[in-house]
């Protein structure tokens, strides 16, 4: 998947599930500024970080993958 679709999928779910990019970003302790860079499609998210971000917001990975036309 591409790094902007990773942002766009994970800032979508995390506004869906009520979480502010503070919120998120400390509940997987990491700094805001990278939270920013992932969403804005600037950094590609790690695997063991995708996995704390689809625990966290109770999303299976399959779900942040499945694209909508």
């Amino acid at each position: 998947m591409e790094t902007e679709q990773w942002g766009r999928r994970i800032r979508a779910f995390r506004k869906l599930k009520g979480y502010t990019q503070a919120d998120l970003a400390k509940e997987l302790n990491i700094s805001l500024s990278i939270l920013g860079e992932i969403e804005r499609g600037n950094r590609l998210p790690a695997d063991e970080l995708i996995k704390k971000i689809s625990d966290t917001l109770g999303v299976s990975i399959d779900e942040f993958m499945e694209i909508r036309d």
